[in-house]
């Protein structure tokens, strides 16, 4: 199994220089990640630095928090697709859910995920502040709404990615949605824990940490 495939090699840090997203994307080369995850303003940087290689730019919408307007998400979504992003990994309204309006949290992912039509949609839950049926639930949303992967973290909030959340999620998704796993996963026996109850991705900025065996004390 070639564990560098499944990872988003990623730099979401709000003090991340050019330099630093070049050097990130200089590793991905190096490795052959699956692909960068950068914020929207930088996708430009990195799409050009990955030149022609078949190294992806993922990019975050609404990230951190999930609590703009949908429509700024939409916006920022097509813009950042524009400059070369190939996957976006959106943020969830938690608030919406936790208020338990349903249709609302529906109509947020279904309308940014039919604004950028093929390219796949990541929702990022933010398990470290959902309930086990909040954890369902958001889950049975993101099926209806038709996003493509369900992802556990921003790796910005009280904690990251469990094997206990990701195994409720692909116990509610099943075979219907991906799952992407983020947060705190630092070193390749976890990664691998991961990968063996059912996770399609990685996002890490630890990524050549396990690729070289190494422990890195990285956030996200």
């Amino acid at each position: 199994m070639d564990l560098n495939r499944y990872i988003d090699h990623t730099l979401l840090s709000p003090t991340a220089t050019e330099a630093d997203i070049l050097n990130l994307c200089q590793e991905a080369l190096k490795y052959n990640f699956y692909s960068v995850c950068v914020n929207s303003s930088y996708v430009p940087i990195a799409k050009q630095a990955l030149g022609r290689s078949d190294i992806k730019v993922c990019t975050v919408v609404g990230f951190p928090l999930g609590a703009m307007s949908t429509e700024a998400k939409i916006f920022e979504a097509k813009k950042a697709i524009e400059e070369g992003a190939s996957e976006i990994d959106m943020v969830m309204n938690i608030g919406r859910l936790k208020s338990k309006n349903y249709v609302a949290v529906l109509k947020d992912i279904s309308n940014v995920k039919r604004a950028i039509g093929p390219i796949p949609l990541k929702v990022i839950l933010e398990i470290s502040e959902l309930s086990k049926n909040e954890i369902v639930k958001a889950c049975e949303i993101c099926i209806d709404a038709k996003a493509d992967f369900v992802k556990t973290s921003t790796g910005f909030s009280k904690s990251g990615a469990t094997l206990t959340a990701v195994k409720i999620m692909k116990k509610s998704v099943k075979d219907r949605l991906k799952i992407k796993a983020s947060g705190g996963i630092r070193d390749t026996e976890t990664a691998l824990k991961y990968i063996e109850v059912g996770v399609h991705r990685i996002g890490a900025s630890s990524g050549v940490a396990m690729m070289t065996n190494q422990t890195s004390h990285s956030a996200y």
